[in-house]
């Protein structure tokens, strides 16, 4: 196996993103929501471009647009301005401000300019229908999107969510899915009769339909007033095998207010999202609808059918690392060999994870890397030598030099269009998953074939 020679201290094509980008789709996945960077406009830039890119929406994000001047004198006053011009000009009904490195490193205090706000313009923000403030530190020294994700939905929880009383509704924490995913989880919980608050909801966020006329807030979106009785729901089921034990929004509700949890895997592939099905038999009293029994049994006869196609390929996954959990996890399942599990965030969880979710099978164990970028996934990775590579558009610069497939999942898919379409969980998502996996292999032999041949 190939092993760096020299000291190696710089970042090459991180395999993470930026952790106020997260807080801010988090935020985008709130019902008349504005996400709002604490921080200089080129942040809010970026991410704009960045997300668009993947989404194909609209994402508008306010700034408090801090110059050289307010590294030294503090951002206070320009916040305090950029919220006013929030509620003006959008009449937002909850403004979700994440802070960033410049904001975190001169010492802003959000929650106290914050409170200080709410003093000095009382009579403005009840003239605007007293929206919510949210607050959440999210400087990129200190992770990765995905930790600014998770840190946006639990801080939203925490500062928004209050005693109730009882109600039958339940809490569902997905984690960063695509929106065709939440709306397939939507389906899946109202055929079980399961009223659910999903937070945060991007389904129509950041894939809606074409309208006549710009919305500066595009509908759709978790209701507020939903979140806020969070406290009196009768469950929470909350994806994530790498999640910290403690911290995360559906901890902090069964901690506050001593709601079951039902903490799962992100239900790709077969067996996690059989736990997802059995979660809800108990969540509902019912057992699961017959056409969700029937795709499951489809996706069983399709391994059985394209089994020949993919027993003992190699694969190198990459990404978020609950995702690549739930990836390796459904890998495994069909025969296929996951030789190296890499992401960029730093859980400490990620080998225990995959460990888990491998624990039935006989494969060599793969090697697992947290906290890496692509230089450090291809030094280690070259050498295994993969049948293909699946992950986000971020890898493609390896499958081209591997002169391997890259199949594209997760986010940032750049490089091709519908990424944001991509269906992932449940018993459906194992099926579609499956069927390019296999496809993306034929298609690789049919490429290679001196003859290219036409049946298989």
């Amino acid at each position: 196996m190939k092993h760096q020679t020299e000291p190696y201290v710089s970042t090459t094509n991180a395999c993470k993103l930026c952790k106020p980008l997260g807080a801010c789709l988090a935020f985008r996945g709130i019902e008349g929501a504005i996400p709002f960077l604490h921080g200089s406009q080129g942040c809010a830039t970026y991410m704009r471009r960045y997300i668009i890119s993947h989404f194909r929406e609209p994402m508008d994000i306010a700034s408090s647009s801090l110059g050289e001047k307010h590294a030294v004198y503090g951002g206070a006053p320009n916040l305090k301005l950029g919220i006013k011009n929030v509620l003006t000009k959008y009449r937002a009904g909850l403004i979700g401000i994440a802070s960033t490195c410049l904001t975190e490193t001169i010492g802003d205090d959000l929650p106290m300019i914050v409170r200080e706000f709410h003093g000095d313009f009382a009579d403005l923000l009840h003239e605007h229908g007293d929206p919510s403030i949210v607050t959440v530190s999210t400087p990129s020294y200190s992770g990765t999107h995905m930790e600014g994700f998770h840190e946006a939905v639990r801080a939203t929880v925490d500062q928004l969510s209050v005693a109730d009383d009882p109600n039958e509704s339940v809490g569902v924490f997905p984690g960063f899915l695509s929106p065709s995913d939440i709306r397939y989880l939507k389906e899946v919980l109202d055929d079980f009769g399961i009223p659910a608050t999903i937070l945060p909801d991007i389904s129509l966020t950041l894939d809606g339909p074409a309208l006549d006329e710009y919305e500066k807030i595009p509908r759709g979106g978790t209701p507020i007033s939903e979140i806020k009785s969070l406290g009196g729901a009768r469950g929470v089921i909350e994806f994530g095998r790498t999640l910290p034990r403690k911290g995360t929004a559906g901890t902090l509700l069964e901690s506050k207010f001593d709601i079951p949890l039902y903490s799962m895997g992100t239900p790709i592939g077969l067996r996690e999202s059989d736990r997802l099905f059995e979660a809800l038999e108990e969540l509902s009293g019912r057992e699961t609808p017959e056409r969700h029994m029937l795709a499951r049994g489809r996706l069983i006869d399709s391994f059985v059918d394209g089994h020949k196609y993919v027993f003992g390929k190699k694969a190198v996954v990459y990404g978020e690392a609950d995702l690549v959990v739930g990836l390796t996890s459904f890998l495994a399942e069909v025969g296929i060999k996951p030789v190296l599990c890499a992401t960029g965030t730093r859980t400490g969880n990620l080998e225990r994870a995959i460990g888990d979710v491998l624990e039935e099978f006989t494969l060599a164990s793969p090697m697992v890397k947290e906290g890496v970028d692509f230089y450090e996934i291809a030094e280690e990775a070259e050498a295994l030598e993969p049948d293909f590579i699946i992950g986000s558009s971020k890898g493609y610069h390896l499958a081209r030099r591997w002169n391997v497939p890259l199949i594209r999942v997760g986010f940032p898919i750049h490089d091709r269009f519908g990424g944001h379409r991509v269906l992932h969980i449940g018993y459906a998502g194992g099926q579609s998953l499956f069927d390019l996996i296999v496809n993306t292999l034929i298609e690789r032999k049919q490429e290679q074939s001196p003859v290219g041949y036409t049946y298989i």
